[in-house]
């Protein structure tokens, strides 16, 4: 593997599924937001936006779920209904495209999960 000055992934071979968070194989995560698909350490859901590798455009990521794939990809889905917008589920994480962090951290809080607004 190799990196740039920036620390950021130039060129791998054979590492396998990465944490969406700190970039490391999964089995060498040491992220704090814990490992994609899994629950968070402290149980906190975290709704953030993203730009990064998509070309200014905004998305709106939910990680920290821990829930199964199937169960996952139906609360993206009513979430994404609720949102009027498109998605997808990517390494355990919802991805919706726009801003809406706020109306998903309410949606979350409604549905019973303990989630809260990360990032600026």
């Amino acid at each position: 593997m190799k990196r740039d000055s920036n620390s950021s992934i130039v060129y791998t071979t054979g590492i396998g599924e990465r944490c969406a968070n700190c970039q490391r194989p999964i089995r060498e995560c040491v992220c704090k937001r814990g490992t994609p698909g899994k629950p968070s350490s402290d149980g906190t859901v975290r709704v953030s936006r993203e730009t990064q590798g998509r070309k200014g455009k905004g998305v709106t990521v939910i990680a920290g779920l821990g829930l199964p794939p199937n169960e996952l990809a139906t609360l993206a889905t009513e979430l994404k209904k609720r949102c009027g917008s498109g998605g997808s589920v990517e390494n355990g994480r919802i991805e919706i495209q726009g801003d809406h962090r706020d109306r998903l951290v309410e949606e979350l809080t409604r549905r019973g999960w303990k989630a809260k607004r990360a990032g600026g």
